[in-house]
């Protein structure tokens, strides 16, 4: 028997195939990734869930625009909604008043108190030397005999009317300034377009809704609205507004309509007034407003020239009346009839007679009482000579008479 005294040798282990070991870790990356797009491809919101998952309850009530208090009660935040119409609104405000018709019952005596006869509106668009000018409608102030203004701080003064014109449907009051009195920002009507927006502020229906605020657009420019002052249903007078869908009520009357920048475009003055009518109002557009306001101010009244005679549209009287009263000739359409003149005016020195019918002045034409107006008022002067056209039993005559003081 043979003995090794050598010991025991260990066998060498066969070394591992790397190349064996890539063969199974490329499929494996291939297959993660591969995994991850077809995850994403499905599910597109599963790194934004991941993500929210993460955020905590606090932070997610920061992100839905409300905090959590202590005991865990989402509380809102504070917004802050002051836009430029608001900070417009908060300065023109302070500049609208309140108007009080304050008229004297005669069976109570010269010592009663007045009575409220009716109410409206008002603007302040001068303080100076001590004293505050407002602004309203001729028929919000007719008739009284004492005038109240409201301020916006509710405090009760009485205010002088200076003068007012029914035809403008304008009015002008004064009363002592405080230190508190501001007047609004005077702009202009001239550039207004339709559909820009425009805001309405005045006191409708009363004291009691002061400085109420409706908004809208302008609807219409030079809009044309016949007025009736002795309401015998025939228009006396044509009013050139602006028409606006901002909400004008009973009250808003003489209130401020103003535009985006603060400025004062118009003077609320009426509405359509019908069931079937809506979001139709009219203002009297500033720059028109601005020389009657001034001659208000100046004269107490605004002075036009006149010819001294009453007359009436010859539309107002059936056909057979413009060929037999009138023997008006087959050609003529239109034109204003004599009823009265009166004695010692311009028209009766020029021999003017009732039943003459005018039909023209200066060679422009007069189809009816407004016409005649319109020239008068808005072409003539006092003191300015004028040509009347007119027809007499069938006949055409022309006088020329120098116009007087109304």
């Amino acid at each position: 028997m043979e003995y090794n005294d050598q010991p025991n040798q260990p066998q060498p282990e066969s070394k591992p195939d790397k190349k064996g070991k890539r063969k199974w870790l490329v499929p494996l990356l291939l297959g993660i990734i591969i995994g991850g797009i077809l995850v994403l491809l499905i599910n597109p919101d599963f790194l934004q869930k991941e993500n929210a998952e993460q955020i905590s309850p606090a932070d997610k009530g920061e992100i839905n625009g409300s905090a959590s208090n202590n005991n865990g009660l989402e509380q809102p935040l504070q917004v802050d909604v002051s836009t430029q119409l608001t900070d417009i609104i908060e300065q023109v405000t302070p500049a609208v008043v309140g108007i009080t018709n304050l008229q004297q019952n005669v069976s109570w005596g010269a010592d009663a108190d007045g009575i409220e006869a009716g109410t409206g509106s008002g603007v302040i668009y001068k303080v100076e030397g001590g004293e505050t000018y407002i602004v309203t409608n001729h028929h919000v102030i007719e008739d009284a005999d004492a005038v109240e203004v409201i301020m916006y701080d509710e405090t009760h003064l009485e205010a002088e009317i200076i003068g007012s014109d029914l035809f403008t449907d304008l009015a002008v009051l004064k009363m002592d300034s405080r230190d508190e009195d501001m007047a609004m920002e005077i702009g202009t009507s001239e550039n207004l377009k339709v559909g820009e927006p425009a805001v309405a502020v005045g006191n409708p229906l009363g004291a009691y809704l002061s400085s109420t605020v409706t908004q809208g657009v302008i609807s219409g420019m030079e809009r044309t609205i016949p007025m009736d002052f002795n309401f015998d249903g025939q228009p006396d007078w044509q009013a050139e507004v602006i028409q606006t869908d901002a909400a004008i009520n009973p009250g808003n009357s003489g209130g401020a309509l103003v535009n985006l920048y603060g400025q004062l475009i118009g003077i609320n003055s009426m509405k359509i007034n019908e069931e079937a009518v809506e979001g139709i109002g009219f203002a009297i557009p500033i720059d028109s407003a601005i020389p009657v306001i001034e001659e208000l101010e100046e004269n107490g009244e605004v002075i036009r020239p006149y010819l001294g005679v009453e007359i009436y549209s010859i539309e107002e009287l059936p056909q057979y009346e413009w060929r037999n009263t009138l023997q008006l000739p087959v050609e003529v359409e239109g034109g204003v009839y004599v009823w009265s003149v009166e004695n010692l005016s311009p028209a009766d020195q020029a021999g003017i007679q009732q039943y003459d019918v005018i039909v023209a002045l200066d060679g422009e034409p007069v189809h009816n009482t407004i016409d005649l107006r319109k020239i008068l008022y808005e072409e003539k002067e006092v003191g300015e000579s004028v040509t009347v056209d007119f027809y007499r039993d069938g006949e055409l005559h022309q006088e020329e008479m120098e116009l007087e003081m109304q």
